[in-house]
C-alpha cells in the first residue's frame, strides 16, 4: 500500500496572515492536531501543530529563561521561542520547512519518516500542491483493518509446511535455525532446541504463527545463554 491508499484528501489548512486564536480553535472544533499553511497561490509553506502552541503568553506557558542562561543561550533560539509564544499569527509560529511525501511512497517509508522525524503526520504534495495529509492514526487505521479481513489460510501438508518454516527461519538474522528442530503434525508446529534469549523465543513463535497453514505452536524451546558464552 502507498501514500495515496490511506491519506485524507479533505485537509483542513489555513493561511501565513491566520491568527494564532483561530488556529488553535481550528484545532480543537475540528479534533486535529496540525493543520498545514498555504500561501495564496496554494503551495504549501509551512505547518501549525499543537506543539508550536503549547508555550504561549496567554497561557502562562512561555518560557522563562535565567538571565544566566540566556547568556549562554543561542540567541536565535531564544528568538524562535519568543515568536512561539508571542506571535499572532501562523506565519511566525509554523514550522518550516515541512517533511512531506509523495501519493506513491509505500508506507513502509512513511513510517519510517514519522519515526525518524518524530512527527505525527506527513503532507502528501504532488507537483507542488497538497493532495492529502496521512498521519499515524491513517497506519493505524490499516493495521486495525487488516486484522479484521484475516482469512483462514488453506490447509498445507505437514511436510511442505515444516519447507516453509526452515526457509523462514534460515532468512531471519535474528534466528539460529541450527539450533532448533520443528516438529510438525496437522498444522500444529512444535519447536524443540535451545535459543539465545526470550526475545528470540517469542519472534521465532510470532514468526511461525504468520506462515500460512499453520494452526499452533508449542514451545518448548529452552533460553541458553551458556551456548553462546553469555
Amino acid at each position: 500500500m502507498r501514500a495515496r491508499d490511506v491519506m485524507a484528501c479533505s485537509v483542513i489548512t489555513v493561511r501565513p496572515d491566520t491568527s494564532v486564536s483561530d488556529v488553535a480553535a481550528i484545532l480543537l472544533n475540528n479534533r486535529i492536531s496540525a493543520v498545514p499553511v498555504l500561501d495564496t497561490d496554494g503551495a504549501l509553506v509551512g505547518i501549525v501543530s499543537e506543539g508550536d502552541l503549547i508555550r504561549r503568553v496567554e497561557a502562562g506557558t512561555e518560557r522563562h529563561p535565567s538571565r544566566w542562561l540566556a547568556l549562554f543561550s543561542d540567541r536565535g533560539l531564544l528568538a524562535r521561542e519568543y515568536l512561539k509564544s508571542h506571535a499572532a499569527r501562523a506565519a511566525d509560529v509554523m514550522t518550516t520547512p515541512v517533511v512531506t511525501a509523495a501519493p506513491d511512497t509505500p508506507l513502509d517509508q512513511l513510517a519510517d519518516l514519522l519515526e525518524r522525524r518524530r512527527i505525527k503526520r506527513v503532507p502528501i504534495v504532488q507537483d507542488g500542491r497538497l493532495v492529502g495529509i496521512v498521519s499515524r492514526a491513517d497506519l493505524m487505521r490499516v493495521l486495525a483493518g487488516r486484522g479484521k479481513q484475516t482469512e483462514p489460510a488453506a490447509p498445507v501438508e505437514d511436510g511442505e509446511l515444516r519447507r516453509r518454516i526452515l526457509e523462514d527461519m534460515k532468512s531471519q538474522p535474528w534466528a539460529c535455525a541450527a539450533s532448533i528442530n520443528v516438529v510438525v503434525h496437522e498444522g500444529t508446529v512444535e519447536l524443540w532446541g535451545g535459543v539465545e534469549s526470550n526475545d528470540e523465543r517469542r519472534a521465532l513463535r510470532v514468526a511461525i504463527e504468520q506462515i500460512p497453514g499453520v494452526r499452533g505452536v508449542v514451545d518448548h524451546l529452552a533460553v541458553e545463554r551458556w551456548r553462546y558464552g553469555l
